[in-house]
């Protein structure tokens, strides 16, 4: 077995094993009160989580509202009663013991859903894990309820700059820094435009780099959570008791997947454990315009298919765009190179002749029945997200000011329905790049499930 130092946080001294916070009811009240009850840090899912009636009986979202911001105010609200229906499941199990909620920054209504749930959910929330995006008020807020704050950031600059603007007036609640790396990691992911989404870069020197700046700060004692890829201790043994690093702790997001307590489908489970290497894409296709790393099944593909099926147009006539395509119901004329008229042709004799309008001067080419369901989920929109690039709704003024892109998807209604034993090939199935090592790995043989207990133990063995 491992020697694992314990971290502190506050005055409170924790096994040095957090569990990563899946989006829409997949981490959630059971999962983390088992993986807290066990010493750890249990963090469940405060994005879209499930609440009950009276009798205990699920309650799906609906919404009734007519606008958008009706919608919106409707998502917000069952939100916040998901969320404390996690912490008292969460804390019922797990007692005294610490207990995380998991937010992403860039969510519909985040703010107002952070406080109003700290507000109501006195003692059961020890501390909140936030990422997707910059949550400058993430501190102030946690702060605010007397609860510590954990930023998931991808690189030590991303640290920097939320320190200095925000963090540095909130120091005594920093928690500990998430660092994810953002090439594997599973979900949505921090990389930036200054680096190559096919080149990963050693995790090791931009701890180093997290670390030393961490320390230059004042903050030498607070430990860092490395997140992202991280599936058995042993092959992470020179981050331990290692000076450079500091003290430091391990999130575990995809091994929990599997799990007894895990709330995921069977057929979904049974999934995991038949994945290969390269099974996972990292991709842009995201209404946050983040990338992100999900299983590579008929969503993703589908979605793949649909930006192949993309030419450029003007429109007016220019110097290389000089062919005619007919758009809408009005024939509007579009206009085309020819080598991308013969494109076009061809995708509509294969019965791709809805053509539909991307923000970025593009058109892409779609069925009828796919271009209707792209419309009618559009119009749905519920403002999940702060701002979305696939509805082009935005929070602040209810437009982002640009056309819906078509490229992308409703996140909220696929993740909705694959947490709710909906189709594992037709939705978003988030996976880090790691996740084919259920099938590698002999713990799972046989088709074994452990509890969360069993998966602790095993993690503190180092396999």
């Amino acid at each position: 077995m491992l020697k694992l130092e314990p971290i502190k946080i506050g005055k409170i001294e924790l096994l040095p094993l957090f569990e990563g916070g899946k989006g829409i009811a997949v981490s959630n009240g059971v999962t983390a009160g088992a993986w807290s009850a066990c010493g750890g840090v249990g963090t469940f899912s405060g994005a879209s989580a499930d609440y009950y009636d009276e009798d205990g009986n699920l309650v799906r979202y609906h919404y009734s509202g007519k606008t958008r911001r009706e919608r919106h105010a409707q998502l917000i609200e069952q939100s916040i009663k998901g969320a404390l229906a996690q912490a008292r499941i969460a804390k019922s199990i797990a007692k005294n013991v610490w207990v995380n909620m998991n937010v992403l920054w860039e969510m519909g209504g985040c703010q107002i859903i952070l406080e109003k749930t700290l507000e109501r959910a006195k003692g059961m929330i020890n501390g909140v894990t936030c990422g997707a995006g910059m949550p400058y008020n993430l501190a102030s807020i946690c702060a605010k309820f007397d609860v510590f704050y954990f930023p998931i950031v991808s690189s030590m600059r991303a640290f920097n700059v939320l320190w200095q603007r925000a963090y540095k007036n909130y120091s005594q609640w920093l928690g500990a820094v998430v660092y994810e790396d953002p090439w594997i990691a599973g979900g949505h992911n921090g990389l930036s435009s200054e680096e190559d989404p096919k080149i990963r870069q050693d995790p090791y020197h931009r701890l180093v780099k997290l670390r030393k700046c961490m320390n230059s700060l004042g903050l030498s004692s607070v430990p860092i959570v490395i997140a992202g890829g991280v599936w058995c201790l042993n092959e992470w043994k020179n981050y331990l008791d290692n000076p450079e690093i500091g003290p430091v702790a391990f999130q575990f997001g995809t091994r929990p997947l599997l799990t007894k307590e895990s709330p995921i489908s069977d057929e979904w489970k049974k999934r995991l454990v038949e994945l290969k290497e390269g099974d996972v894409l990292l991709n842009q296709f995201s209404p946050t315009g983040f990338y992100s790393s999900g299983v590579y099944n008929n969503f993703l593909r589908k979605l793949d298919n649909r930006s192949k099926r993309q030419i450029a147009y003007k429109d007016v006539s220019e110097s290389g765009f000089e062919s005619i395509i007919h758009f809408g119901p009005r024939n509007r004329e579009l206009f085309v190179s020819k080598e991308d008229e013969l494109k076009a042709q061809a995708w509509i004799a294969d019965g791709y002749d809805q053509i539909i309008k991307t923000p970025d001067g593009t058109i892409v080419f779609e069925t009828k029945d796919e271009a209707a369901i792209i419309h009618q989920d559009q119009v749905n929109c519920m403002g999940c997200l702060s701002s979305c690039r696939f509805s082009n709704w935005s929070q602040e003024a209810e437009s982002n000011g640009s056309i819906p892109d078509p490229r992308s998807f409703c996140i909220q209604k696929t993740l909705q329905d694959i947490a709710h034993a909906g189709s594992i090939d037709d939705n978003l199935m988030f996976a880090g790049a790691n996740v084919f090592r259920f099938g590698q790995d002999p713990f799972y043989a046989n088709g074994f499930i452990p509890t969360v207990q069993e998966l602790v133990d095993r993690i503190k063995q180092g396999d």
